[in-house]
């Protein structure tokens, strides 16, 4: 996506399949271009996170404990603005965190929970 050009937007957002929002057809452009400047690379940057998200954390025991942001996910929103990333937010940060296993958000009583570990 990093080498995507106008025409590659211009098919995108003529794609019925996918969120055809301009905004975030440019970011997901940006952010790759801004993933591949970055030292180390992004899979090292965002589980970098991984100890300081897991530390300390209580199993959740309703889906209303649950949180939608960390502080963690807010840190690594502003270390990820500070690279030149848009539209990661906290919560879309912590999404993601929760979607790659960096946090595990399965309630205390699921046959998951712990499986990251």
């Amino acid at each position: 996506m990093a080498g995507y050009g106008p025409q590659d937007v211009a098919r995108l957002l003529a794609d019925p399949g996918i969120v055809r929002n301009r905004a975030k057809i440019d970011a997901a452009i940006r952010n790759a271009r801004a993933a591949l400047e970055l030292p180390g690379g992004l899979a090292a940057l965002v589980w970098g996170y991984s100890a300081r998200a897991r530390a300390g954390r209580e199993p959740a025991q309703t889906l209303g404990d649950l949180p939608a942001a960390t502080a963690e996910s807010k840190a690594l929103a502003a270390e990820l603005k500070r690279h030149g990333f848009t539209f990661t937010g906290p919560v879309t940060v912590y999404a993601m965190m929760q979607a790659c296993g960096i946090v595990d958000d399965h309630l205390a009583g699921c046959f998951r929970h712990g499986a990251y570990r």
